[in-house]
């Protein structure tokens, strides 16, 4: 007579379970490096975009007033309530904005942000804005 009163237990055992955290935890702390690395993408990207309508702005105040590049111009004429741009932009790193005196030549930008060198928030080019 065979005595099979062995039990299995259903179940993990306490190095299956912190095994399955282990590896949870790291795939969840690569998620959040991607998602911090497309934070900054998206804020450059905003930035440089903000640059961009600065410069518009500029340009369509120059040929609407028949401007020559040169001539004096301060960040008040084409921002504010009824301006080219109403609302003054920030850059969304908390970067400062320096914005120029005069009226740029044609490929030169107006405004430039201080995360130009670090972090890369300046555009490749402003030829065609």
């Amino acid at each position: 007579m065979k005595l099979n009163n062995i039990k299995k237990q259903a179940g993990l055992t306490l190095i299956e379970v912190t095994l399955v955290i282990a590896v949870l935890l790291g795939l969840i702390s690569v998620l959040f490096i991607g998602v911090s690395a497309y934070k900054e993408g998206s804020n450059r990207a905003k930035c440089i975009l903000n640059i961009s309508n600065v410069q518009k702005a500029v340009r369509s105040y120059q040929n609407l007033y028949e401007k020559n590049p040169g001539e004096g111009l301060t960040k008040e004429t084409i921002t504010g309530v009824g301006a080219f741009l109403e609302t003054e932009p920030t850059c969304p790193s908390a970067g400062e904005y320096t914005w120029g005196t005069t009226i740029p030549d044609v490929g030169v930008a107006y405004v430039s942000c201080s995360l130009a060198g670090t972090k890369d928030h300046v555009p490749q080019s402003t030829i065609g804005w």
